[in-house]
Formats: C-alpha cells, sequence, structure tokens
C-alpha cells in the first residue's frame, strides 16, 4: 500500500529524511517548513527542504503558526495518510495532529525517554554519553512522549563534535525512517510505551549555555566543548592581570600535569604548551580561537600573548 505522505521539517538534520521519503513508493503530498528567513543585507536564508521539493514538484506550505485554523484547513487539503516530522521547529496541536488518517511520526535524534526536547544531540555529548541513535515516534501532545516505532544505535566518537554527530544520526535515520513508515502502511508495524521513569530532558540551549564549565571533571570539559560546537560555540574569558580577553577553546585533551589553584586556572609549559585546572585534574588545551581572529595552536596564541602565574580562565558562574 503506497500512503500520501506530508514531511514536516526544517534544516539540514530533516533533509536527509525528506530525501529518503522520495526514494520510496510512497506519495510526498506536502512539504511544511518554516517561513524564510531573513539575514543581514537582506538576503534570504537558502531552505534546502524547499529546494528540494520544488525539484520534485511538490507543494511547500510555510505557516508562521501550524495550529492556527487558516494553516489546519490547508493541511486538511493535502489529503495525507501519515504526517512525517523532523526538527520542524513548532509544538503540533492534538487537532493538527488528527488531520492525517495514520495520524503523525517524529525522528527524534536520541535513545527515547532519555533527551526529550530541542537538542537531544548537544546534551548526549555535554553529559558524557556513550551512546545515542535514533527514535521513531508516535506524536502526541505532550513533548516526544509517544510510543516508539523503531530505534537505532550507535556510538558517540571519542573526538565527534555535536555537528558532525549530527550529520552522522541524519544518515541514520533514512532507513528507519522508511522501514517504519513501511510498517505503517503494511499495518504491521509494532509500537512500544515509553518508560516514564527514564526520562530525561534537553531544552534548547541559549548563547550563554556555551561558557565551558572548568569547575567539571578533565572528561566533562572535553564533552562539554565537542557538545556545543558549532553552536553556540565553546567559549571562556581570560583573566590576565588587569586585562580580559574573550576567546574560544575548540580542542583539549585530558592530561596528568598538575596544575595548582582553582579551576579555571591557566599555566604555560614550554611557551607552547596551555594547561587547564579542573575538577579532578587538568586538560591540555589543542586549539583556541581569540576573539576575531582565527583558530590557533597555543603555540601560536602564547607567541602574541603573555601568560602569568594566576591567570584563569572564568568560570560560567562568573559570567551570568
Amino acid at each position: 500500500m503506497s500512503l500520501r505522505l506530508v514531511m514536516l521539517g526544517t534544516g539540514s538534520f530533516a533533509l536527509s529524511t525528506f530525501q529518503g521519503l522520495y526514494e520510496t513508493s510512497h506519495e510526498i503530498v506536502g512539504l511544511v517548513t518554516q517561513p524564510d528567513r531573513t539575514g543581514r543585507g537582506h538576503h534570504k536564508h537558502v531552505n534546502p527542504m524547499k529546494e528540494l521539493a520544488t525539484e520534485h514538484g511538490t507543494p511547500v506550505f510555510q505557516p508562521a503558526k501550524a495550529n492556527e485554523p487558516d494553516s489546519l484547513e490547508r493541511l486538511r487539503e493535502f489529503d495525507a495518510d501519515l504526517f512525517v516530522t523532523a526538527a520542524y521547529g513548532q509544538i503540533l496541536s492534538a487537532e493538527l495532529l488528527s488531520i492525517p488518517k495514520l495520524g503523525a511520526i517524529n525522528v527524534h535524534a536520541s535513545l527515547l525517554p532519555k533527551y526529550r526536547g530541542a537538542a537531544p544531540i548537544q546534551f548526549a555529548i555535554i553529559n558524557g554519553e556513550t551512546e545515542t541513535g535514533i527514535t521513531i515516534f508516535r506524536i502526541e501532545p505532550k513533548l516526544d512522549a509517544g510510543p516508539v516505532l523503531g530505534v537505532v544505535k550507535t556510538d558517540i566518537d571519542a573526538k565527534e563534535t555535536y555537528g558532525e554527530l549530527q550529520d552522522r544520526l541524519a544518515g541514520l535515520a533514512v532507513p528507519l525512517t522508511c522501514q517504519v513508515v513501511d510498517g505503517l502502511a503494511a499495518g504491521t508495524a509494532q509500537e512500544s510505551v515509553q518508560d516514564a521513569s527514564l526520562v530525561t530532558k534537553a531544552p534548547r540551549l541559549e548563547k550563554t549555555d556555551g561558557m565551558i564549565p572548568w569547575q567539571k571533571s578533565s572528561r566533562l570539559v572535553g564533552c562539554h566543548i565537542r557538545g556545543v560546537q558549532p553552536w553556540p560555540k565553546p567559549s571562556t574569558v581570560l583573566h590576565s592581570g588587569d586585562a580580559s580577553l574573550r576567546l574560544l577553546v575548540l580542542d583539549v585533551e585530558s592530561s596528568d600535569h598538575a596544575v595548582t589553584g582553582e579551576p579555571g586556572t591557566v599555566e604555560v609549559v614550554d611557551k607552547k604548551r596551555l594547561f587547564v585546572k579542573t575538577a579532578d585534574g587538568s586538560v591540555e588545551v589543542l586549539s583556541l580561537q581569540p576573539e576575531a581572529k582565527r583558530p590557533m595552536s597555543p603555540a601560536e596564541f602564547l607567541n602574541g600573548k603573555t601568560i602569568s602565574a594566576g591567570d584563569r580562565f572564568a568560570l560560567p558562574a562568573e559570567l551570568a
């Protein structure tokens, strides 16, 4: 049985699934995506979902509020069997979810019920998880709480950033989504209820959440730095004498080098290596980027910057 599908999604994570659905026997009768955004210089941001739909002759609908009466009427006109959502960016009402004959499913980048919310990939890395995956679930009005229809798991690589893991998960989502859609079409899909006692949250991150928590363990400092790249970016402030310098710390590794002082204290070794005190030891900085400059090695940075005893990186609480 071939289903009439409407895709709801915005951004690079959803694009792979959208492309994969075109390669199935099902018919994509519409794309619902966020309104076009205008950036600096009044240039419109490219929406790859919209471009792909246009290439295939698929109607595109871009409501500012999908749950408004006019939007609901437009969604009914698609006469869809199933809504497939991925990173759409709007909460869907019960009335909207009742429109397609088979309801709506969502492609979520965590192993539910862990990390319900807008930033599951980032929180999985920040919290030091070693495994994550994709969960396909039937959408209910409560956030990411519906019954699970399919799961695929994968290890998180030791050096993998949020951006890198997101791209990899987007690829893993494609065959799983197609398998679930086929199962719903055939009436063979199996559902399992999420265990509410295992729920954790992953709310949307703010820019300030990028601040590096030097007061945590060396491992979790490294996890945080990976988990906020490319956004909101791993930032800190170097207090050196009476001066302060904002910068990004892009890569670190745990070290056995002993640094004296409170977490955040920095120490230079051999005029080219930079170490930072953490809760349980230290990390060595491998790459950093001063404000308004390019990424560089510690040796390059220290060539133009003197670090003295007592200099340190600020803790997030000090910048609140």
